[in-house]
Parts: C-alpha cells; structure tokens; sequence
C-alpha cells in the first residue's frame, strides 16, 4: 500500500486554517495592515529583524548603533496595540505549531529511544 503523506499535509494546512489561533492572526493582520502608520512601523520591524538574522548567520558583527536602533523598534512596534495583539495573536498560533512539530517528529524520537 502506497501512503501520500502529502494529501494528509494538506489536510492539516486546511485544518490550521479554521483555528480560532488562525483566524485571529489572520483579523489582528487585517488590522494592521489597514492602519497605514502600524503596517510601515511593522514592517520597518520585520525588515530590521530579518536583516539582522541575515547578518549573525553570515557571521558579522553587528554594531552598537544596530542593537540600539533594533531595540528602540522593537519598543515602538510593541507600544503599538494593533501590532502587540499581532504578535501576541502569532505567538498563539506557534503554540500550535511547535505542538504539530513535537508530534511529527514522535515517531523519529521513538525509534532513537531503542537503542
């Protein structure tokens, strides 16, 4: 018997999509990104945080001035309460998330656990 793992993949992404986490994240996005001032804040926050993972991956250093400027948007975005309930609405739906990896990767765990 062939097994499609893809069809259940799919299944599971239709399910993540009608979670209350999901559905949440989705609303607190629509809210940000209709507040023009919250959605260039978020994305100055996005971009800078993206950058900086670029950096410490490629193994440079980053600078006083960049934690500095990081921080102070960092502070900004999260005084902001439409991009807080945002990202507090993400942080609900990574729940989910690293509870779907853990069972994922059951399994693999399992059959290290016998040796």
């Amino acid at each position: 018997m062939t097994v499609n793992i893809y069809d259940d993949i799919n299944k599971l992404e239709s399910t993540f999509r009608q979670t209350e986490e999901y559905k949440n994240l989705e609303q607190a996005v629509e809210t940000v990104t209709a507040d023009k001032e919250a959605a260039e804040l978020f994305r100055t926050f996005r971009d800078l945080q993206v950058s900086l993972q670029e950096k410490q991956m490629q193994g440079e250093e980053i600078s006083g001035e960049e934690m500095e400027y990081a921080q102070k948007t960092a502070q900004l975005a999260q005084q902001n309460p439409k991009i807080l309930g945002m990202l507090e609405a993400e942080m609900a739906l990574s729940r989910i998330m690293d509870e779907v990896n853990q069972a994922m990767t059951r399994p693999i765990q399992s059959l290290y656990e016998k040796m």
